[in-house]
């Protein structure tokens, strides 16, 4: 596992224990197996942002805290300069720019997805919220439950993240803007 999601595997069992929390009681409440839950924990798989931002919520803390180690400081506005905001490698191949991680108490969660072409069929997550991508670069499949969507640059898909779905480069590398109407984590 690649040390980003070692970091915030290490950062939700340090706030675990400081909140003397058991690992049964937060894999209950994020609705996974205690076994699940322990296997992000220990960073052995990889965090989906649905359970990492659940996980926040539990927490009661920015899901910033999570990903980044800080909290956010804006709440007025923030500006990400081209290039610049926190990046995160879910896994080979897929890693994502969050635009808005210094920003207080925000609603969304917009960021850019880069993507390399794989052979492996696309990881399906669910979360709570809504979702919405549009391809800025190269093509995208995005899979909605048993559904294959191809999206070139320029297109764009809004939908219901509850349902099981996924997104692969279909070209070489694709990047695309996604933001994500998360449930709130402050409950």
């Amino acid at each position: 596992m690649n040390e980003q999601i070692l970091q915030i595997a290490a950062r939700i069992r340090e706030m675990r224990e400081i909140l003397d929390m058991e690992t049964a009681e937060i894999a209950n409440q994020l609705g996974i197996s205690e076994a699940e839950y322990l296997k992000y924990e220990n960073g052995e798989d990889d965090i989906p942002i649905g359970v990492l931002y659940a996980t926040a919520g539990i927490f009661g803390i920015d899901p910033t805290e999570l990903l980044t180690g800080e909290k956010p400081r804006m709440d007025g506005y923030t500006i990400v300069r081209k290039d610049q905001g926190a990046v995160i490698e879910r896994c080979p191949g897929y890693s994502f720019r969050s635009l808005a991680t210094n920003f207080i108490n925000r609603d969304m969660e917009p960021m850019i997805v880069e993507v390399s072409a794989s052979d492996e069929p696309a990881d399906l997550i669910t979360h709570g919220g809504q979702e919405f991508n549009m391809v800025l670069e190269g093509s995208v499949a995005v899979i909605i439950k048993n559904k294959e969507f191809i999206l070139n640059a320029g297109d764009s898909i809004y939908f219901d993240p509850r349902v099981p779905h996924g997104q692969k480069a279909v070209s070489n590398h694709a990047k695309f803007l996604t933001v994500i109407n998360e449930w709130d984590w402050r409950k």
